[in-house]
């Protein structure tokens, strides 16, 4: 004896409709957008990445009508379409904020304070993981490592970073956003909303005065190594919520004593060959 689906407690459902397309006058003004990014390569495919990009700049999330038309211009099936969207995470699959505020919880930004921050945000937005404020403005996440450990705790808002940060900053941040005041990024050029960073990120130039030279690059901090690579030798501390930042001491090249070490990898180690008193036995066999 057989027993159906409907038996079983099983629905099936109905298949998803087609998408439907963009207007037409949305789909004109894309198409033309699309083929500049396709002329870029010499092979069609490859323009798949930034097309995600412009189609998430119109709707500030990557829809299945977006998804389609990247499919129709690249002669993809969404099927080929949707397994790139779905595997980055930097398109998002469904409404969100003007500003995407991401808080590192990777290890050493956790470590340092980044998932107090987390917590603290979660609260004092009311939001979970990916959720975003009722105003539209912010949409709160976790992220992964964005390369920036030498700052950390590390916030971003729309990939600009916000270095060294606390509960008490990040919620100031965050608040300054929803309330539409002047916010500024630690390195980098001055915000724009998650649609525009999209537009910059699908290959199209930031139009904004002067936006270009505010670009970001590496800090004081990122640099220490390279200093110590070249012979010279550098001490940088960042001060933390707020407190004074005099970047003429960061740039100062500090010369240590010959007692004075610049890291814990620098100083000596109490050895078998440095510390007469504990020599180290001698290697016993594999089984003795």
């Amino acid at each position: 004896m057989t027993t159906s689906s409907s038996e079983r407690g099983v629905s099936l459902g109905m298949p998803e409709l087609p998408a439907p397309a963009y207007p037409d006058d949305v789909r004109a003004r894309l198409e033309t957008d699309a083929r500049e990014i396709i002329a870029r390569y010499p092979d069609s495919r490859s323009a798949l990445l930034p097309l995600l990009h412009l189609v998430q700049s119109e709707e500030g999330h990557v829809t299945r009508t977006g998804m389609r038309f990247c499919a129709d211009m690249l002669d993809l099936t969404t099927a080929e379409v949707t397994a790139v969207a779905t595997f980055y995470s930097m398109y998002r699959r469904r409404p969100s904020g003007d500003y995407q505020v991401g808080v590192c919880t990777n290890t050493l930004c956790a470590v340092m304070g980044g998932d107090a921050i987390f917590e603290t945000l979660q609260e004092h937005l009311g939001l979970g993981n990916g959720e975003t404020t009722e105003d539209g403005k912010v949409t709160l996440e976790h992220i992964e490592c964005n390369a920036a450990c030498d700052y950390a705790p590390v916030v971003m808002v729309n990939w600009e970073f916000f270095d060294n940060q606390t509960p008490g900053s990040a919620t100031r941040l965050v608040d300054d956003l929803r309330a539409g005041r002047p916010v500024e990024p630690t390195r980098g050029a001055r915000l724009c909303t998650f649609k525009e960073t999209a537009r910059i990120l699908a290959g199209f130039p930031d139009e904004r005065p002067g936006a270009v030279e505010e670009g970001g690059s590496a800090g004081p901090a990122s640099l220490v190594g390279l200093r110590l690579a070249k012979g010279e030798a550098a001490r940088v501390v960042h001060p933390r919520d707020g407190g004074p930042h005099d970047e003429a001491q960061d740039r100062a090249v500090h010369e240590p004593s010959p007692a004075e070490h610049l890291s814990s990898h620098d100083a000596p180690l109490d050895t078998s060959a440095s510390d007469p008193d504990h020599p180290a036995g001698p290697t016993a066999e594999e089984g003795e």
